[in-house]
């Protein structure tokens, strides 16, 4: 009686395309896990190609950590959150409370807050190029819209002191993620609560600071 043969499938031979966006996911998972430090060689062992053929694809280190940064951070931002922090049909309170929950539902990952945190400890341009969007596209819009709900319709520039108390804020909801996340430590188990209570701080000291500003 013949002994039946098992022939194993044969893997699928990727295109260009394809083992590029694979490089970049097993990019991403290896930052999270071990940080900037390592080398090249160190990731081309990881991606289980030669280094050669990973510089085919990528001809930097930095060419490739802007990739994770596209991925991880620049396509986690939807478009629609654009348009909702300027939508002045709706109270600003109520514009903030739906962005923040909308936001940390997409930034609370491990890996998004493991690769922020090793970029920030060993100089990667990571941090830099994400805290340059927050300030563009969520404090300062933040504060203008602010200004706008409470008749101050000039087009003067946020002041440091404004700029640094919506900091506060903003860092405040992002620390809950690290220390769930992160630390896991005990957090308030009820996140809308935390995102409110955080805006309603804030709101409350943004029109003493704002006022102080003018005068």
């Amino acid at each position: 009686m013949s002994e039946t043969v098992q022939v194993k499938p044969r893997k699928k031979r990727l295109s260009s395309t394809e083992r590029r966006a694979e490089f970049i996911t097993k990019a991403i998972e290896f930052f999270a896990e071990e940080g900037f430090e390592s080398s090249t060689r160190d990731l081309a062992r990881h991606l289980g190609v030669t280094q050669p053929l990973l510089y085919r694809y990528f001809p930097s280190k930095n060419d490739l950590i802007k990739e994770v940064y596209q991925t991880v951070y620049l396509n986690r931002w939807r478009e629609e959150w654009d348009e909702l922090l300027c939508d002045r049909n709706r109270p600003l309170r109520e514009r903030l409370q739906t962005f923040y929950e909308a936001y940390t539902d997409a930034i609370f990952a491990r890996e998004w807050m493991r690769i922020f945190l090793f970029s920030g400890l060993k100089g990667v341009e990571i941090n830099r190029w994400y805290v340059g969007l927050v300030n563009e596209r969520i404090l300062n819009r933040i504060l203008t819209e602010h200004r706008f709900e409470n008749g101050d319709i000039s087009d003067r520039q946020a002041t440091p002191e404004e700029l640094e108390l919506a900091w506060v804020m903003h860092g405040g909801i992002f620390y809950y993620g690290i220390r769930k996340h992160i630390y896991e430590s005990p957090v308030l188990d009820d996140k809308s609560r935390m995102i409110s209570d955080a805006l309603d701080v804030f709101l409350a000291g943004i029109g003493a600071v704002s006022s102080t500003s003018k005068n």
